[in-house]
């Protein structure tokens, strides 16, 4: 495993100390998993994201989602059989799993479906009202001030 160095990113940029330790976290978590499940991450909109996992065999009672922070936890967790079997080959993956992703600020899980042995989480990005972006009026220099909440709540 090859390791980053950010010094030179230090040296130029202020409060993104958390990045080196977000990516090793990153590559630790991925290492572990074996690629097990598969998924995909698509861009549905410009905010809009969908994290389609293949689980093939788990059925709803058996996966478990959960947002908290900035972690998505998804985790499958099968029932013990007790059937004994005779594979001759045995190539449907029929293990545990726990896949974590990273979110980025403000985004949010909407919604999560289980489909023909996709598991599609639907994920968009809400930036709350005081975050984006506002346009300041400029005065016409009469020395009247002009209140930026008011002309704010008329548009």
């Amino acid at each position: 495993m090859r390791s980053l160095d950010f010094a030179p990113l230090y040296r130029t940029t202020v409060g993104f100390d958390h990045l080196s330790s977000l990516l090793d976290a990153v590559s630790r978590s991925d290492n572990a998993a074996g690629g097990y499940p598969p998924y995909n991450i698509e861009l549905l909109e410009k905010d809009s994201y969908r994290i389609t996992m293949a689980v093939a065999g788990f059925t709803q009672e058996e996966l478990d989602i959960q947002a908290e922070q900035q972690t998505l936890t998804v985790k499958g967790k099968r029932e013990t059989d007790s059937t004994e079997h005779n594979y001759l080959h045995q190539g449907i993956a029929a293990r545990n799993f726990e896949r974590r992703f990273q979110l980025a600020e403000h985004i949010e899980v909407t919604a999560a479906r289980l489909e023909n042995g996709l598991l599609h989480i639907d994920l968009v990005r809400e930036i709350p009202e005081a975050m984006k972006p506002k346009r300041i009026p400029i005065g016409n220099g009469n020395g009247k001030l002009i209140d930026v909440n008011e002309d704010r709540n008329a548009a």
